[in-house]
């Protein structure tokens, strides 16, 4: 083993990983964590609920705070016979540290965890507040996890002013872009009503299919919005189309379409389901429409945390970072409701949730420097 893998966050990643915490498991992961953070004075309230185990721990009374957020579980590992290694057993092999959640996102819990050591052993009477919010429901449905974290602290008026989600967002090698805004969600079930009948008596029968064919060619075609500077324009995708009864004489009684919008923080959820009726309607057609909003969008400008944070990437890992909206949600569009300022940062991403997930054991050790030079910039600069 090379001289990164004796590291502290190395070790403590290890030890994360063989927990076996699927979704929504947390398999003792927070406990772990808690332990070594409570010699340093932190508080922890357990927010459990729905069979999900959440945490909030903060040291300190005063603003700023900057939080730590991120989660425990992680997604099955598929047949084990497809690993070159037991998923739960963390192995080092070809300089990569191998096991389920190694990437998404153990050692980012871990590297927070060293960062805060590291960083209260130096700066003990620091100002404001580290906080830190860990789930063990976000790679399931997400309703009983940071959600109802973020609930409670909005209920008693508690506020945010930095956070830090560990979600891996380097796309070739560590620092390389950080997230600092992701796109919402808005899905719709759309189902256009027709009557069903004889395909040789159409004139007896109504083709929802034929009906709904004008719309969809219109709806594709729309410009919805131009985006901005961090966002891309909105999108909007037909993800199925079904309708029939699996004969090839009978014309169907009705047409479900299920789609999607992914959209930038210029349009707002409400704006997208107006448009989307006025069309429907103007199209005349006798439909029902269910809409499910998953996620707002979010982000983050070029404020204090990401000047904080590129610079402590800049320092420690000498990469000259990028910023992006790219990808699908995150936990961070909860946070975003209580925080005013929310990026990702964390290892290279191209193995999640794949078999053989990995993380480059040299990149581990930087990833907790970062987060450590990140709380120095912002609770202790002043200070010292």
């Amino acid at each position: 083993m090379t001289s990164p893998a004796l590291t502290a966050t190395f070790a403590l990643a290890c030890e994360l990983i063989s927990r076996p915490s699927v979704t929504p498991e947390d398999s003792g992961c927070l406990e772990l964590i808690a332990s070594r953070l409570a010699p340093l004075g932190f508080r922890f309230e357990r927010i459990d609920t729905g069979g999900v185990c959440n945490l909030w721990a903060r040291r300190g009374d005063t603003a700023p705070i900057l939080c730590f957020a991120g989660h425990t579980d992680v997604v099955p590992t598929g047949p084990l016979d497809a690993w070159d290694s037991n998923p739960f057993q963390p192995t080092v092999r070809d300089g990569h540290l191998h096991g389920r959640g190694a990437a998404d996102m153990k050692t980012s819990l871990a590297a927070f965890v060293t960062a805060i050591e590291g960083f209260v052993a130096g700066h003990p009477d620091h100002q404001g507040s580290i906080a830190l919010l860990l789930t063990s429901d976000e790679e399931g449905i997400a309703s009983h996890g940071t959600v109802k974290v973020v609930e409670a602290l909005a209920a008693r008026g508690e506020r945010l002013d930095y956070c830090v989600v560990g979600e891996p967002t380097s796309v070739k090698t560590l620092g390389d872009t950080i997230k600092n805004g992701r796109r919402g969600s808005l899905s719709g079930t759309l189902r256009v009503k027709g009557v069903q009948g004889h395909v040789a008596y159409p004139q007896l029968a109504r083709n929802p299919i034929h009906e709904f064919a004008p719309a969809l060619a219109e709806l594709a075609t729309i410009r919805w919005d131009e985006g901005n500077e961090f966002f891309p324009p909105t999108t909007w995708q037909v993800s199925n189309i079904h309708a029939g009864t699996g004969a090839n004489n009978v014309i169907p009684g009705e047409c479900e379409v299920l789609f999607n919008f992914r959209f930038a923080s210029v349009s707002s959820a409400d704006q997208l389901k107006q448009r989307t009726h006025a069309v429907l309607d103007r199209h005349g057609l006798d439909y029902m429409l269910d809409w499910h909003l998953s996620g707002k969008p979010f982000l983050t400008g070029r404020g204090e945390l990401v000047a904080a944070l590129t610079d402590a990437i800049r320092n420690i890992a000498g990469v000259e970072t990028e910023l992006s909206t790219s990808g699908g949600t995150s936990d961070g569009r909860f946070i975003a409701d209580i925080c005013n300022e929310v990026v990702e940062f964390g290892p290279v991403n191209a193995t999640i949730h794949k078999v053989n997930e990995c993380v480059a054991v040299d990149a581990i050790e930087p990833l907790s420097k970062i987060y450590e030079y990140t709380l120095r910039a912002l609770l202790a600069a002043k200070r010292d």
